[in-house]
């Protein structure tokens, strides 16, 4: 921690602005130094697992900045990071933060869905190359969810895109195979003609027979959708029993 991240911490607690307020973390805006900033509060975690963060794991919060770095070193897109912060008592990790700057993307992924594939289309195929590069460079998104995945519009024809919520990620040193990759982006969506059109443009890119990167993408896509149905109606069976 430096005495720039700590100002802007005390900062965000007096004059912010809520983004994103959940049950576990929060998202608040602050205007700094002609900038804007996003700062997550990562909250008290349960005394087994902040002892944990203490004395053996990093906490979320230096992973998300840890992550940060490497990603930008590789080339892949990410909000520019500023910092971290952890307050700790004696025996675990209290609460932390995680600092970037605020990124404006004119989408995230799960805009996509409602819109024409005419539209969706070319970015859904950008997407796919942002993809085979982030896996070429052995980075396994392990919340590579539709709601992690911010776009930016570059001009009609082209987009950016820009990973969120970092904590959880691996790092491989070996080439990955195609079934793990396509299991990496599987949570991406289960639409049949999203499904397509990305194993579609990885296969191209990727210099692989279309019809097993499609199989393999729609197989860890249909299975993992089935686990997550399941275990929705299991939790609205165990509410109302």
């Amino acid at each position: 921690m430096d005495l720039k991240t700590q100002e802007i911490i005390n900062l965000a607690k007096k004059s912010s602005t809520d983004f994103i307020v959940g049950t576990r973390n929060s998202i608040k805006l602050l205007n700094y130094n002609g900038k804007v900033l996003s700062i997550k509060t990562f909250k008290t975690p349960a005394f087994f697992t902040g002892f944990i963060y203490k004395f053996f794991r990093p906490s979320k919060a230096k992973r998300s900045y840890l992550h940060a770095k490497h990603l930008l070193s590789k080339g892949i897109g990410t909000p520019n990071p500023i910092g971290y912060l952890e307050n700790q008592n004696s025996f675990q990790l209290l609460d932390s933060y995680y600092i970037c700057e605020h990124l404006e993307a004119d989408y995230i992924f799960k805009d996509l869905f409602p819109l024409p594939l005419k539209i969706s289309e070319p970015i859904l195929k950008q997407f796919a190359q942002f993809c085979f590069k982030m896996h070429e460079n052995g980075i396994e998104f392990l919340d590579h969810s539709p709601g992690n995945t911010l776009i930016k519009k570059i001009d009609e024809t082209n987009f950016e895109f820009y990973l969120v919520d970092l904590n959880r990620m691996k790092f491989h040193t070996k080439k990955m195979d195609i079934s793990d990759r396509m299991k990496n982006i599987c949570r991406i969506t289960p639409g049949l003609p999203f499904i397509e059109i990305i194993s579609k443009e990885y296969a191209r890119v990727a210099n692989l027979p279309e019809q097993e990167v499609f199989e393999l993408l729609h197989k860890h896509s249909s299975e993992f959708f089935k686990k997550f149905d399941n275990k929705k109606k299991l939790k609205k069976y165990l509410k109302f029993k």
